[in-house]
């Protein structure tokens, strides 16, 4: 490639607009964007495919700072490369309602392709941005039109591929052959703590050459730019296998007193070392927040290049969006975050007195909605047959050309949670996973992710409860309803039949600004008569309604969710028998009914009727 003296002070660029930020919060992690601006440069200028005039294009890479801690790196590259993102902005680092928090977030800065805060995370996201680009290459891209074709960027650190989030989605994405992804490796051999001898020993790279990934080494990070430029060649030249490159570095490198140091993770270096490392890195100011004019000048190359490069793909879509105007209308459906038209038609109904359990319910309601959404698919944690979530008549999905909808993602559930989330990152794809209840544990941190970032994911929970029987107290969740409830921006469902059932997936496929739970069951519930003595299921909608009401004013209210519904049922025919009026409130979603008005919740729970006793088979707060 020949690089010159001109890129290195790029790269000192970004280093000292990073330090100098940390610096003025007096708070941040300088070591990683000293250690890592080197390869990040060489990929942001020569390699990443985005336009920072349009940070939402399509057919963009993505670039994921799993290791978000080194979030000044981001930001710097963000301001430089010409993104919405200004100097004051960067003097604001780790502010109050600036857009530079301390870790990335994607719903405050533009440019950010996820937010990257709990280690591991990142990597997990860039595996389902991955799997994103494959599938819609498959169902958008035709001869001579390779309108999806793009490539996923990790830059994570060691302690991201210490955890074991990392770990699953690293051997999921190497089952699959996912040849568009590409993971940095900041190999600097320090954590937080100390040096990585502490906790860390084992070979990494061998490691992903197990999961089948290409492994690429660049043994001076610091300065090798050639290098780094042939590695990151190479690894878009392997398309059969994801490529991990590790890059070794010095952690705060050119910091006389901490470089290669755990002291200059997390911590700002200081006044006066800041001082003592821009003389050593030869700037050209002791000013802070300078940025050289042919720094600026190189930046903009490739600025400029971004938008070229939009400008090309835009004529081909163009041309392909006037030879196949079902497709295009698909994507626009799918871009926009919408559902095409009945996509809610023809959708099972059920007998009174039928008894299938919500869970095959679902099932059946799933196939037909995928008939209906050409971008929807999703998978489960190695319990299809029990969760009922398989597509019938589709294929397991193939990480190489993106076909089949139905995802196995083998028992990994947090990485399958993660996995979700970067799909739901990437837009243009909606879908779900499944596992049983009781592991909701190993996939919350994904889930409350979700949540914060307001994605629109569904996970399908069944074995909902102690009707569980045999497997015994392990499998029986009867905490995870409360612990799922606290989690803000979730809508937890729980319906009590078919008809519930049917109407949860509709509200949760509708929803656009937050993930959707279904809670479903693995015994049979009775269908309710909603032709007679129950109300329509559309009730569900508001979180809770009068499923089966009294005359006149109630003496007691029983409130029930999913299987205890027909308890509640069968405790007021009961109770009617002895003269007693007792009104039937089916509540599905705590979290819909907070949010309607006070005039419909008083007309669901008077405040008058004091007696209330709600059913629910799980354990409280209380």
């Amino acid at each position: 490639m020949g690089y010159t003296e001109n890129d290195k002070l790029c790269i000192n660029t970004i280093r000292t607009l990073s330090i100098d930020a940390i610096q003025r919060a007096n708070s941040g992690h300088p070591g990683l964007p000293l250690g890592a601006a080197p390869m990040a440069y060489v990929l942001w200028q020569n390699f990443l495919k985005h336009n920072p005039k349009d940070p939402k294009w399509a057919d963009r890479d993505r670039f994921v700072l799993s290791a978000g801690h080194g979030s000044m790196l981001l930001y710097s590259l963000l301001h430089l490369t010409g993104y919405d993102l200004s100097m004051d902005d960067i003097k604001n680092f780790r502010q109050w309602g600036s857009k530079t928090a301390g870790h990335p977030e994607s719903f405050v800065t533009p440019g950010v392709e996820c937010t990257t805060g709990p280690l591991g995370q990142g990597c997990a996201n860039g595996v389902g941005m991955a799997m994103a680009e494959r599938t819609m290459a498959h169902q958008y891209n035709r001869p001579g039109y390779d309108i999806i074709d793009h490539h996923t960027y990790v830059l994570c650190g060691d302690g991201d591929l210490m955890e074991g989030i990392s770990a699953e989605a690293a051997s999921l994405a190497g089952h699959l052959g996912l040849g568009k992804l590409v993971m940095l490796y900041d190999s600097n051999d320090i954590s937080l703590d100390g040096p990585t001898s502490l906790t860390f020993t084992e070979n990494v790279a061998q490691r992903y050459e197990s999961y089948g990934w290409q492994v690429i080494r660049v043994e001076d990070g610091d300065n090798d730019l050639d290098g780094l430029h042939a590695a990151i060649e190479a690894a878009k030249a392997d398309t059969a296998r994801p490529t991990l490159i590790e890059v070794k570095t010095t952690i705060g490198f050119g910091s006389p007193n901490k470089a290669g140091s755990s002291s200059s993770h997390g911590s700002p270096l200081g006044d006066d070392e800041i001082s003592l490392t821009k003389k050593a890195l030869n700037w050209p100011s002791e000013e802070s927040f300078h940025v050289p004019s042919d720094a600026a000048a190189r930046f903009s190359e490739g600025t400029e290049a971004g938008g070229a490069n939009q400008a090309t793909w835009q004529e081909m879509f163009d041309k392909w969006a006037a030879e196949f105007p079902e497709l295009k209308k698909t994507w626009d459906t799918a871009q926009a975050g919408e559902l095409p038209e009945g996509w809610d038609a023809e959708l099972p109904s059920w007998e009174a007195g039928d008894k299938p359990a919500t869970r095959a319910s679902s099932g059946k309601i799933l196939n037909q909605l995928a008939q209906k959404i050409p971008f929807f698919l999703g998978g489960d944690a190695d319990l299809s047959c029990s969760t009922k979530t398989a597509l019938g008549g589709d294929d397991s999905f193939d990480g190489q050309t993106g076909a089949g909808r139905n995802i196995r993602y083998g028992v990994r559930e947090h990485a399958m949670g993660a996995i979700a989330n970067g799909m739901a990152y990437h837009g243009g794809v909606r879908s779900y996973t499944a596992t049983f209840f009781c592991f909701l544990d190993y996939m919350k941190p994904a889930v409350r992710l979700a949540a914060l970032n307001n994605l629109p994911t569904i996970s399908i929970f069944t074995h909902d409860s102690i009707g569980l029987g045999e497997d015994g107290p392990t499998h029986q969740p009867v905490e995870h309803l409360a612990s799922l409830r606290c989690i803000p921006n979730v809508v937890t469902l729980r319906p009590c039949d078919g008809a519930e059932t049917a109407e949860s997936w509709k509200i949760a496929l509708e929803r656009n600004d937050g993930p959707s739970a279904l809670v479903l069951s693995r015994q049979g519930l009775p269908e309710l008569d909603r032709s007679g003595p129950c109300t329509s299921a559309v009730g569900a909608r508001h979180g809770a309604y009068v499923l089966k009401d009294c005359e006149g004013n109630p003496d007691a209210i029983i409130i029930a969710s999913g299987s205890e519904v027909t308890l509640a049922l069968q405790a007021q025919e009961t109770l009617s028998a002895e003269g007693k009026k007792i009104r039937v409130v089916s509540m599905p979603s705590w979290e819909l009914f907070r949010a309607e008005s006070a005039e419909y919740k008083e007309s669901v729970l008077p405040k008058a009727v004091k007696a209330r006793l709600a059913v629910e088979a799980g354990a409280t707060s209380w």
